[in-house]
């Protein structure tokens, strides 16, 4: 059996990585249009700090990502979070304010520390306690992130947390995203208990051995990294591969269809694509007994265009944002201002390109060498589109200078690392969950085609893991 893998990502590699381990016998072709394996993960070495220029750790709760790395043989090298500094930042008129203790994305689990936050004003915080009285919606119908957190908590809660928060994780228009594609589980809570601060304070009495109420904002004790970098695992995966399965700067430029229940694919290589783009050559055309889609799902819907036009046009419909990087490199001396949290994010209300901020050496004390930090900035998404492929000539002074207005820093960088991601991010939008589920009811019918990666069920490393698992798995079957 022949099968094509579009897209080298970590979701392409886990779909090849799954089928060797069903049947070592097929033979499998992973296509890539860049130069390197990895698709957005990737890690660079400068000088003694590790550097990760997109997703920098994976949360351990979903099994996916801790098992691979298991099976792989890397799980030793797999690090927690600096257990010193779990904290949240969330930006202020400029200043930085740590998230109150226990508000973990939506809701708080204790409530002295929203009643002495300066993150609220008074009015905001006695709107939020009135959650306790706010009638629940028990049906199953979506609905915006920012409608139902208003609906909830009122409007500052909504600008001054839960926005921030979530755009941190999303780079999303909060008007748009779902709430049932995203965070469920809140969904859940309301039906299930009529109120979000009942459901919490519920959760958290049976689960104190979790120490729960000790975090905020995102719950940086579940998170792990590799040492060595998330490229690894990517590495990892190929070194159990065949050498020659995996075509790198080869992009497919056609899909088709047979009668026979084949895939004819089309594909050139960079050369092809740059120096003869002029000439009659119909690049490398091979047939494949199946085809696993794990490139973006936009590149998906213009291959699939001709072939399963519903599937395309269903594709066509999971709208994409891009996101900046910018990594900052300084002596510890330099940053005055004392920090006891893992990073920041800031409100749309501040009117700021940064959309988040990461300590990253003192979440992962490993990434710098000692008397050294590393600063990510995060910025683009839906607040600021034109951000994911600006010049860095214009976008880095912008973002160190926003930096040094929410931290004193003094002098300037030692260096700085840029990394541009466009339309890399999907963007889980009002009704997601049916168009997913109306995309997988079309795939059905086609027991040779599978798709994977992030526009689905998760835009983390574990459920592009999963993807790919189960990607491989249908096609297993289709033999």
């Amino acid at each position: 059996m022949r099968v094509a893998i579009i897209g080298a990502g970590i979701s392409g590699l886990s779909a090849a990585y799954r089928l060797n381990q069903l049947d070592s016998e097929i033979e499998i072709t992973i296509f890539d249009r860049r130069d390197r394996v990895g698709g957005v993960l990737n890690t660079v070495e400068r000088d003694g700090y590790e550097i990760e220029l997109s997703a920098d750790n994976f949360i351990s709760t979903l099994p996916w990502g801790i098992k691979l790395c298991e099976e792989l043989g890397i799980a030793d090298r797999l690090v927690q979070t600096n257990s010193l500094y779990r904290r949240t930042y969330v930006v202020r008129k400029g200043n930085l304010h740590l998230l109150p203790d226990g508000f973990l994305m939506m809701a708080p689990t204790k409530l002295y520390p929203m009643v002495v936050t300066p993150i609220l004003s008074p009015f905001g915080k006695l709107r939020a306690g009135l959650e306790l009285f706010m009638p629940a919606r028990r049906d199953n119908t979506d609905e915006s992130m920012s409608e139902f957190v208003r609906r909830r908590f009122g409007r500052e809660v909504f600008e001054r947390l839960v926005e921030p928060l979530v755009s941190g994780v999303y780079a999303a228009d909060m008007d748009k995203l779902s709430v049932l594609a995203t965070l469920p589980r809140f969904r859940e809570m309301e039906r299930d208990h009529g109120s979000l601060i009942w459901a919490m304070q519920k959760q958290l009495a049976a689960n104190r051995s979790a120490k729960l109420a000790e975090q905020s904002g995102a719950r940086y004790s579940l998170f792990v990294t590799l040492r060595g970098g998330l490229l690894s695992i990517c590495n990892a995966i190929v070194s159990k591969l065949r050498a020659d399965s995996i075509k790198l700067g080869n992009a497919v430029e056609s899909a088709s269809l047979r009668n026979d229940g084949k895939w004819l694919l089309r594909t050139e290589t960079a050369t092809t694509q740059e120096n003869l783009a002029s000439s009659e050559t119909s690049g490398n055309k091979q047939v494949y007994d199946a085809v696993i889609f794990a490139c973006s799902s936009y590149e998906a819907a213009n291959l699939l265009s001709g072939v399963l036009p519903e599937i395309s046009l269903s594709l066509s419909k999971i709208e994409h944002e891009g996101t900046a990087i910018v990594t900052f490199a300084f002596d510890s001396e330099q940053i005055k201002q004392p920090i006891t949290g893992m990073g920041f994010v800031v409100p749309k209300v501040e009117n700021s390109m940064i959309l988040a901020g990461s300590f990253s050496s003192l979440k992962y004390p490993h990434r710098a060498p000692e008397g050294k930090q590393l600063i990510r900035i995060f910025a683009g998404g839906a607040r600021n589109p034109s951000s994911a492929e600006m010049g860095d000539s214009e976008l880095v002074p912008i973002l160190f200078s926003e930096l040094k207005r929410i931290i004193r820093i003094e002098g300037e960088p030692l260096f700085n690392v840029v990394a541009h991601w466009a339309r890399t991010m999907p963007q889980y939008y009002v009704g997601h969950r049916e168009l997913v589920k109306n995309i997988e009811q079309l795939s059905s019918n086609q027991p040779s085609f599978a798709m994977a990666g992030n526009a689905f069920h998760g835009i983390g490393i574990p459920n592009c893991i999963r993807s790919g698992f189960d990607a491989a798995e249908k096609i297993y079957r289709s033999r």
